[in-house]
């Protein structure tokens, strides 16, 4: 029973800002592609000041 709720409650969090911004790299289809995206996520970081 336990274990159902785990699975449950485990399904329904909210992924974190890191996991959010691997599944964005992950999602690039060449190299190109791929350096954009970090430049992008560079980009964003900064000017959020991190």
């Amino acid at each position: 029973m336990f274990a159902t709720l785990k699975r449950a409650a485990k399904a329904l969090r909210v992924p974190t800002k890191e996991e959010m911004e691997l599944a964005y790299i992950y999602e690039a289809g060449d190299r190109y592609d791929l350096e954009a995206r970090e430049r992008n996520l560079a980009r964003r970081n900064r000017n959020l000041g991190f």
